[in-house]
């Protein structure tokens, strides 16, 4: 084609312009093997290359995930004279870090900022956000160090960054931090970031500030989209406030935004744990109406909240439910079916589930065992109970507070108190606190020996630690002082 051009036409001017538009062209349908040929046709022919045109071909391969290629073109765009800038450099750090090659995007940052194309905010921030998505926190303050020392001043993107980097290390303090400090530099703040603060603020069960920034987005002008209203209704459901949640459902709606599936399986789960079934039942039909399909995590979550209210027949049809509708189980599914069979005391068929779900494949995690375990306590089979937490030692799945409860439970169950106090040791030395459960167990234990004085200690740290007692722990605690304590010469 370009020959046929060429022979026809002897302008040099309009043959790079027409080349320019051709490359465009083949970008454009993505034909890449064409835009290519265009590209060494006009290095060859010694064409100014427009870099604008090169970024669009960076983004195409971008876009239908040749980031192999990214880095390759990227290459021969410098071996080729083009003006590269910061803009089509950043295209292909972004490129590699998605790729989980951020020490490449980095090295690359360096390189092209030797050669006089500085790095921009947009650019920092792409790596800074692949560093704290990898948890590689280290790296994440030389990155920042390294911006201060270049004066780079953070935008709206930078703090939403900083504020998850803040979080998953633990500097709750420093979050609310930065956002006064972007106040106070005026930097204008996007949706992106009032949900990311948002969430945060619900992650720490701080709903009036969160709420609060809710209504600070919608006075400045600013459209909550789904994160938002998600992020919000979230928080409100873990915190029990049900019907708050809901009417932001409603508001959703009304605004004209798609309630999305993980909004709706947020909601359900809220009624659930609170018990409210029926008005689960009744959003489920409402948006399956509306086209709504139930997913892995919609069965498990009615089948878990039909479990609490022991209604297990019920719990187990959901599942068989799921099954019918071609839902593939995962883990979570197993361990809540697992889980009913323990309670309703049939050990064998938790049993038979958790091996059919190791053939499939499906890994057993932490929940699980803990189910299996608590199964077989309250059976006394203690032997296989302990048999399991081992295993789940080995493959390297922690026990837990529910795992040490069960065992102290069960030990207690069958007046082995010295053993529970064991565990109960055991468990605080691992840093693990015992909750409500545990010391109920164990206060119980000591009771039923008449070892008053122990259960009483245990009592004052149980309140201590701000755990409320109920009716049993009384109940236990004043069957203490009529118990009669035989040691063992057979003497009171």
């Amino acid at each position: 084609m370009f020959s046929l051009v060429g022979f026809e036409c002897n302008d040099s001017n309009f043959l790079e312009k027409f080349s320019d538009l051709y490359f465009r062209v083949c970008v454009d349908n993505k034909m890449f093997e064409e835009a290519n040929e265009v590209f060494d046709y006009m290095k060859r022919m010694d064409f100014k290359i427009d870099e604008r045109s090169c970024i669009l071909y960076l983004i195409e391969l971008k876009k239908c995930g040749k980031g192999d290629s990214l880095l390759g073109f990227f290459r021969r765009m410098v071996e080729s004279g083009v003006e590269v800038s910061v803009y089509s450099m950043t295209i292909v750090i972004d490129g590699l870090c998605n790729r989980g090659e951020v020490e490449k995007g980095r090295e690359l940052m360096n390189e092209m900022a030797s050669k006089g194309v500085k790095p921009n905010i947009i650019t920092y921030n792409t790596i800074l956000n692949a560093y704290v998505k990898r948890k590689d926190f280290e790296v994440v303050t030389e990155v920042l160090r390294l911006m201060e020392k270049e004066e780079v001043e953070y935008n709206a993107a930078t703090y939403t960054v900083l504020t998850e980097y803040f979080d998953s290390v633990g500097k709750h303090e420093e979050v609310d931090k930065l956002f006064d400090e972007m106040r106070e530099r005026r930097v204008e703040v996007d949706v992106h970031l009032y949900t990311s603060m948002i969430s945060w603020h619900c992650r720490r069960r701080n709903i009036k500030k969160a709420v609060a920034l809710f209504d600070e987005l919608t006075d400045k002008g600013l459209v909550p989209n789904a994160h938002v209203y998600g992020a919000l209704i979230d928080g409100l459901c873990k915190t029990g406030q049900i019907e708050a949640a809901r009417m932001l459902v409603n508001d959703m709606q009304n605004q004209g935004i798609v309630v999305n599936q993980v909004v709706v399986n947020t909601l359900l789960h809220g009624y659930c744990k609170k018990g409210m079934m029926d008005d689960a039942l009744r959003l489920l039909a409402v948006m399956e109406k509306k086209g709504f399909e139930p997913d892995v995590f919609t069965y498990n979550t009615m089948a878990s909240g039909m479990s609490r209210l022991k209604r297990h027949e019920e719990a187990k049809r959901w599942l068989f439910m799921m099954v019918e509708k071609r839902v593939v189980p995962n883990a979570v599914n197993f361990t809540t079916l697992i889980d009913i069979h323990c309670k309703e005391g049939n050990i064998v068929e938790a049993k038979r589930l958790f091996q059919h779900m190791q053939r499939r494949e499906e890994s057993p995690n932490t929940a699980t065992y803990n189910a299996l375990i608590d199964g077989y306590t309250k059976k006394g089979e203690m032997k296989d109970a302990y048999r399991l937490r081992n295993e789940m030692e080995a493959k390297g799945r922690i026990p837990d507070v529910y795992t040490y409860t069960s065992l102290v439970h069960g030990e207690c169950i069958y007046g082995k108190v010295d053993e529970a106090m064991k565990l109960f040791n055991e468990m605080c030395q691992k840093g693990l606190v015992p909750n409500v459960v545990t010391y109920t167990a164990i206060i119980s234990g000591l009771s039923k020996e008449g070892r008053s004085d122990e259960a009483f200690r245990l009592y004052n740290e149980m309140i201590s630690l701000g755990h409320m007692p109920d009716q049993r722990v009384y109940s236990s605690l004043v069957g203490s002082f009529h118990t009669k304590k035989v040691n063992s010469s057979g003497c009171t």
